[in-house]
C-alpha cells in the first residue's frame, strides 16, 4: 500500500509589533534609553522612533513573536515604573 503525501500550507505564527504611547510625562531621554536598552536601537535610530512617538502618539519599537513582545512590553513597564515614568507600552499583532 502507498500512502499519499499530502502537502500541508503552514501559516507562519503571527507576529506583533511592540508600539510605546506618547504621554507629557515621560524625559525624551528615558524613551530614547529605553528603545535602545530593550530593542537594540543605536541612537540616531532610538531617537527616530522617539521623535514618532511624541510627533504621532506612538511608534512602533519592533515586530517580533508574541512571546518575545510580551517580554520586550514588560521589561518597558518595568523599566518605566521603577523610574517613576508613567510610559505606556503594548503589542499588537503586526500588519503585513
Amino acid at each position: 500500500m502507498v500512502l499519499e503525501r499530502r502537502t500541508q500550507k503552514v501559516q507562519p505564527p503571527q507576529m506583533y509589533q511592540v508600539v510605546m504611547l506618547n504621554d507629557d510625562y515621560t524625559p525624551m531621554e528615558f524613551v530614547v534609553v529605553v528603545i535602545q536598552e530593550f530593542f537594540g536601537k543605536d541612537l540616531e535610530a532610538a531617537t527616530q522612533i522617539m521623535l514618532k512617538i511624541h510627533v504621532d502618539g506612538k511608534g512602533v519599537c519592533g515586530v517580533y513573536s508574541r512571546d518575545v513582545a510580551a517580554t520586550k512590553v514588560d521589561q518597558v513597564l518595568d523599566a518605566a515604573a521603577k523610574a517613576g515614568h508613567p510610559l505606556q507600552c503594548i503589542s499588537e499583532p503586526a500588519e503585513l
